[in-house]
């Protein structure tokens, strides 16, 4: 399962780093940079949860 991010989409709310501090950092403007691209075993669900919480859909969980 990877975590993708669309940076062009990103408005900087910080939800994302909110809802998976583990796998998403904000940059110095608060737009997201995802830390890693497979999600670790264990954390799926906390992967959904934080492209769930995009209101813009910049994060999307791939298999």
């Amino acid at each position: 399962m990877k975590l993708l991010l669309d940076s062009t989409r990103c408005q900087g709310y910080g939800l994302c780093q909110e809802h998976a501090p583990e796998l998403v950092e904000l940059d110095e403007w608060g737009y997201a940079k995802v830390l890693t691209v497979a999600v670790p075993s264990g954390a799926e669900d906390t992967a959904r949860a934080c492209a769930d919480s995009c209101p813009n859909s910049a994060l999307r969980v791939e298999r």
